[in-house]
């Protein structure tokens, strides 16, 4: 039972890394990171980020939160078992980080700090690809 249980951990980790490279150039993907989901920045962060799924869809955004062995995005009603963002994306194992990366893959915003909607969205409008998308 172990096995099948390391077993499907490896799959899962393999999986969210190969949609994430998937989805690169269709969709920008922000990490929310905590050791801790009753901590107060994560909680403030997630509440900032509900309710805005119009602002977020324009822009082709998709949320992600990772903990340090799960993840759930921002369409799952449950968690699900992997450290791979967390360990991925949090190697100095900070207690809260938020993380932007952007259609081409790349990371355009790391912070350990709460990151407004309007400031994700002021970054993201600044990118040239956004500039791009609203000049079509």
């Amino acid at each position: 039972m172990k096995r099948l249980y390391v077993l499907f951990l490896m799959i899962t980790s393999v999986s969210i890394s190969q949609n994430i490279k998937k989805d690169s150039g269709k969709y920008r993907v922000l990490i929310v990171i905590t050791s801790d989901k009753n901590n107060v920045d994560f909680m403030n962060q997630i509440e900032l980020l509900k309710n805005k799924s119009t602002e977020f869809e324009e822009r082709k955004l998709k949320i992600l939160q990772a903990l340090p062995n799960f993840f759930k995005s921002d369409s799952d009603e449950s968690w699900n078992p992997s450290p791979d963002l967390y360990q991925k994306f949090n190697k100095e194992k900070a207690a809260f980080k938020v993380v932007l990366i952007g259609l081409d893959g790349g990371i355009k915003q790391s912070q350990t700090t709460v990151l407004s909607a309007e400031k994700l969205c002021a970054i993201i409008d600044g990118m040239p690809m956004r500039q791009r998308e609203l000049k079509n």
